[in-house]
């Protein structure tokens, strides 16, 4: 059997090129992935959570099943299907919507 194509000699300096733009590149993904975890780790830390109330007052004879946050606001999903919206600063009840 007989070969058509033509091997072409390699030039060490083509070689060394590209081993230079490998590395460069291996280099690049790298840093690229840290500077990644290094942002994750920044913006999640900070956002820690909200900021929830110490003790919720439920009327009596209430379950509680779901809870938001809201400006200014927190409410609370009843298991009768009420929402109660209560102030942030002060606690006290603003609202009771009934969910039919």
């Amino acid at each position: 059997m007989t070969e058509n194509s033509q091997e072409q000699p390699v030039d060490a300096g083509t070689v060394k090129y590209l081993r230079i733009l490998v590395t460069t590149l291996s280099a690049t993904m790298i840093l690229g992935f840290i500077i990644i975890v290094v942002l994750f780790v920044i913006r999640f830390s900070d956002a820690m959570g909200p900021t929830l109330p110490d003790v919720i007052t439920l009327p009596d004879g209430t379950t509680p099943t779901a809870f938001t946050r809201g400006a200014g606001w927190y409410a609370v999903v009843t298991s009768d299907d009420q929402i109660l919206i209560f102030d942030l600063e002060s606690g006290e009840l603003r609202q009771t919507l009934q969910v039919e």
